[in-house]
């Protein structure tokens, strides 16, 4: 059933929450999940020539602040790519540095390497891993080509084109393993029937569409292709 906080879903035997922000909650351990929020992604298209409005990662930071405030999580996991690249800490306006530690406050920021981000940040607080695990499900970056029980991965920003409402950012999962939309705000997406997304999943799969104040499960059967 859908309702206005997020859509209930079972993986793995785990109950979670996918959110309209596109944010995962597992409540069971206070734990507020986000893949590729790639900070900076705006002042890196700048360097490059390419002029986009440099508030991507204000409106991120905003979007995962009014989460934070919502659910009062324990600890925030970014499922890597947080940056965009290398050098996107360094071009971090300081007022953005500022509200990232503050996030940090009376919980635990945790940093799992991407591949744009592997070292992850060097001046802001938190701990760098490669996964984590957390009740019986495994948070990593990108997924796995193999069947992976209780996988929870980002890095292919997958998307869904549904015919009544168009092209959205989604969840996707199989029961047995999820894929996470792309929480940044420049972040693009790949449509769920590609074969990159579509092959690492089993023949159950729905997909947990947002929209702006609900999620709602599509069935396979509902998608459609670019």
């Amino acid at each position: 059933m859908s309702e206005p906080e997020g859509l209930s879903l079972v993986v793995s035997g785990v109950a979670v929450t996918a959110r309209p922000s596109g944010a995962l909650w597992i409540a069971a351990r206070g734990a507020l999940v986000i893949a590729d929020a790639h900070f900076e992604k705006g002042s890196a298209y700048a360097a490059r020539g390419q002029l986009l409005p440099p508030y991507d990662t204000a409106e991120t930071l905003s979007r995962l602040e009014g989460e934070a405030e919502a659910l009062s999580p324990r600890v925030i996991v970014f499922l890597g790519d947080a940056w965009h690249d290398g050098g996107a800490e360094a071009r971090l306006a300081p007022a953005a540095a500022a509200r990232i530690a503050a996030l940090a406050r009376g919980r635990t920021l945790v940093w799992i390497a991407g591949n744009h981000d592997p070292a992850g940040p060097k001046d802001l607080p938190g701990d760098r891993c490669e996964t984590l695990a957390l009740d019986g499900l495994i948070l990593v970056h990108e997924p796995g080509e193999a069947p992976a029980q209780g996988e929870v991965a980002g890095h292919l920003h997958p998307c869904a084109r549904v015919a009544s409402v168009g092209r959205r950012r989604c969840f996707i999962t199989d029961g047995q393993r999820m894929i996470l939309p792309a929480f940044g705000a420049y972040a693009g997406g790949l449509n769920v029937r590609d074969p990159a997304i579509r092959r690492r999943l089993g023949p159950r799969k729905l997909a947990a569409v947002l929209g702006s104040a609900r999620v709602h499960p599509i069935p396979w059967r509902a998608l459609r292709g670019d």
